[in-house]
């Protein structure tokens, strides 16, 4: 793999069309986390229930998980801009009418969730017209910001969250999260040039039997999949400082180091172009490592030590999804890449979920330092798995890098 200087950074920023989907998803991803914040103060407060404030919380992350593999195809089949306006509004007025005052809490949890719901189609589209607007020698200068900013703005929410609540109230917050909302879908509406569905566009490649997808799109999912190992120390925080023998600080420290090291790996992706992005070593290769350093946890236990480790391990993970929506875009044409990025995005995130949960079984039986050495093992061998997954899904008549077949293959 031969890595290169990647296009700076303000040739994607030249691109208007990518200034303001970028600017409009760091609004969104902020104004989100406020209203995560708000809502769990707001359900806290009326039932003093842990309970059922941890259900409040789960429905902004759940019904993804079935709107990502039920409504990303809408994004395929309308055009993009129009998908992205309509989900917008659509949940401005539900993050509105969660704001009105004394609304019950049924009703407040169906808004919650119908909101989560609306956000998968919005994200395939959002990702697959990522792809339109920026060519492809600063996608992943395009992408790799994305990355970095909306770690910041998620850094943000959750910090300014609380301040901004105890000023404003619940209900102000909520109706500024609408707000984003309302302006991401006026910008976009403004700014964006329309396109004609992607569907619509696929023609005749479509009929002839063009749209199955290259087989490395499995090698794709899974490593999508793997992510949630990775993030198992961050479930894993409170009782790994605790048996480092140091208290809200060490936790504050370790949850923000994978945040940290994110930022940074936004930023090395967006720096640098892998001139293959369909080679598996330029995806899997950093997806490998970024499991060792959890594995040195094990022998580096200390909390200043974990916290750079995982920083590292946050830093190449977000790396090799960059390079893995990158690869995306080859691989997968361009009438299915929103129902592909929307479900692969839902893999992503739900894995996560699962993940963390098991970490916590595991962390039960051999400590929390162990279990994260675990996890970082077993990303480890996941990932080299798909690393031979990956070379024995190629094409076999490709010659060379160069003699690579376009992404579809006949079927």
């Amino acid at each position: 793999m031969k890595d290169t200087k990647h296009a700076p950074i303000r040739d994607a920023l030249r691109v208007r069309e990518f200034r303001v989907l970028w600017l409009t998803e760091a609004l969104s991803v902020f104004g989100d986390q406020l209203a995560r914040v708000a809502l769990a103060l707001l359900v806290y407060a009326r039932t003093n229930s842990a309970l059922l404030t941890a259900l409040t919380y789960a429905l902004t992350f759940v019904p993804a998980v079935l709107g990502g593999f039920l409504l990303s195809g809408l994004a395929d089949r309308f055009p993009r801009r129009t998908v992205i306006v309509v989900t917008d509004i659509v949940r401005g007025c539900l993050a509105a009418a969660m704001a009105i005052p004394g609304v019950p809490l049924p009703v407040l949890w169906v808004l919650v969730g119908l909101l989560t719901l609306a956000g998968a189609p919005f994200k395939g589209a959002q990702l697959a017209l990522l792809s339109d607007v920026l060519p492809e020698k600063t996608l992943q200068a395009g992408l790799g910001l994305r990355q970095m900013t909306s770690q910041i703005a998620q850094v943000a929410g959750f910090g300014l969250g609380g301040v901004l609540v105890t000023a404003w109230g619940t209900s102000a917050s909520l109706v500024l999260n609408a707000a984003t909302f309302f302006l991401s879908a006026t910008l976009v509406l403004v700014f964006i040039r329309q396109r004609r569905a992607a569907a619509a566009e696929a023609g005749s490649a479509e009929q002839s039997g063009l749209g199955k997808l290259d087989r490395r799109i499995v090698a794709v999912a899974l490593l999508a999949g793997l992510t949630g190992l990775l993030v198992v120390p961050e479930g894993l925080a409170a009782p790994f400082a605790t048996a480092a023998g140091v208290g809200s600080f060490g936790v504050g420290l370790l949850m923000a180091s994978d945040p940290i090291g994110s930022v940074v790996g936004g930023w090395w992706a967006a720096r640098r172009q892998v001139s293959n992005v369909l080679s598996a070593k330029a995806v899997v290769l950093p997806a490998v490592v970024a499991g060792v350093p959890l594995v040195l946890c094990a022998w580096l236990p200390g909390v200043w030590w974990a916290a750079a480790l995982w920083a590292v391990t946050g830093m190449l993970s977000t790396v090799y999804i960059v390079r893995m929506v990158a690869a995306v875009r080859q691989l997968v044409p361009d009438s299915r890449r929103a129902t592909v990025m929307g479900r692969l995005t839902t893999v992503l995130y739900s894995s996560q979920g699962v993940a963390i949960l098991l970490g916590g079984v595991v962390a039960e039986q051999v400590g929390p330092v162990g279990a994260v050495a675990l996890s970082g093992g077993a990303a480890v061998v996941a990932a080299a798995g798909t690393g031979l997954v990956w070379q024995a899904a190629r094409p076999r008549r490709a010659r060379s890098a160069a003699d690579e077949p376009a992404p579809v293959i006949a079927a």
